[in-house]
């Protein structure tokens, strides 16, 4: 996957866990909760890989 994929997928899914989060707030779904908890924290690792790919082909354009 390109480093935009990476980064708009990591968006995507931590914008998706927040929802997940809320909504076990508001129906008190500690699981639900949690999965949303986990959901953002993948979402943060793949913008993470993104970044580090651009870093990357950034450094290897320069050399």
């Amino acid at each position: 996957m390109s480093a935009t994929g990476d980064k708009i997928k990591g968006h995507a899914n931590k914008a998706a866990g927040k929802v997940k989060q809320a909504t076990g707030d508001l129906i008190d779904d500690p699981k639900l909760k949690a999965e949303g908890k986990l959901q953002e924290a993948v979402g943060e690792a793949q913008k993470a890989v993104g970044k580090g790919k651009d870093a990357v082909k950034n450094a290897i354009d320069k050399a």
